[in-house]
């Protein structure tokens, strides 16, 4: 297994991310679209690969960061074909660097609300997400499909709805389930990983409190006990958001710091809409530091 992680949860250059995965020993990221080619600054596939190669991090592939307008089950089917579009240049962007997956959330993140009746959206899902499956089949990138909790999207939030989905784009796609949102959705969340077995091609990894791994309660013994059980080969991609605390009670005094000029509205919006907010270097990059820590710990007892 690879150990790598996201980069969307706190928005500076995709050098300094980079370099301090290399650093705390990280194997591998998933970089999002937005920071190498939209975000202001943005350095570019091309100069992003040289990164990657100077400080030996794998690319694994990258997640959809689904913000408002990126949605493939919208009632306007403009919006439906600029969301195919987007992850087609997602898709591309993991072919170039190298990456084998391209995870997917299918809908706006924070969308609650449907736009439509339940078949209508389950059919546009299919759509879209085959003609996205068209283009990485040909790049020979995978695709997985992940399920958020009720909170964040009303379209997929438990593992056997992403495996019906994914069943029904094509017999080589696969899911992309997180920790997090399986301890919220799942009756069982280690029988939902043995369930999607050879299907599941990335996990994302955090505590139940979401915050870095280590520092809140999961069953990491039992989780990689699992992980081995079905002879799991992909990534563990750390994905921690933390909580903002503005009250006395706040035990993380360093935790806040000024947006980076690479913030865009959008990234700042999905952040705090995920319950977090613009974190320090300083405080990041000591839950970087933990998070590996712990999976490192539990790698070596398997």
């Amino acid at each position: 297994m690879l150990i790598s992680m996201h980069n969307w949860m706190r928005a500076e250059p995709v050098e300094l991310t980079i370099r301090r995965l290399a650093k705390y020993g990280y194997d591998a990221i998933e970089i999002s679209y937005d920071s190498v080619e939209l975000a202001p600054g943005a350095p570019g596939t091309a100069a992003v690969r040289k990164m990657l190669k100077e400080t030996k991090i794998k690319c694994y592939g990258s997640i959809s960061l689904m913000f408002a307008g990126r949605d493939l089950i919208h009632a306007d089917p403009a919006v439906r074909a600029s969301s195919v579009d987007y992850l087609k240049k997602c898709v591309t962007m993991v072919d170039e660097l190298g990456g084998r997956v391209m995870s997917i959330v299918p809908s706006e993140v924070g969308k609650v609300k449907p736009m439509a009746s339940p078949e209508e959206e389950w059919q546009w899902a299919i759509e879209g997400l085959k003609e996205v499956y068209a283009h990485a089949k040909a790049l020979g990138v995978k695709i997985a499909i992940e399920p958020l909790n009720r909170f964040e999207t009303n379209f997929l939030n438990r593992h056997d709805q992403a495996l019906l989905l994914a069943k029904a784009v094509a017999p080589d796609v696969g899911v992309c389930l997180d920790v997090y949102h399986m301890n919220q959705e799942e009756a069982d969340m280690f029988k939902a990983i043995e369930n999607a077995g050879k299907k599941l091609y990335d996990l994302h990894v955090a505590d139940n409190n979401r915050m870095a791994c280590g520092m809140g309660m999961l069953n990491w013994r039992k989780l990689f006990k699992t992980l081995e059980k079905i002879g799991y080969k992909g990534s563990l991609t750390v994905e921690f958001v933390p909580p903002i605390d503005r009250t006395p009670a706040n035990p993380y005094k360093n935790a806040l710091a000024a947006a980076d000029k690479t913030l865009t509205p959008e990234q700042l919006k999905f952040i705090e809409d995920h319950g977090s907010g613009v974190l320090s270097e300083e405080f990041y990059s000591w839950l970087v530091a933990e998070s590996i820590k712990t999976l490192r710990k539990y790698m070596k007892k398997q």
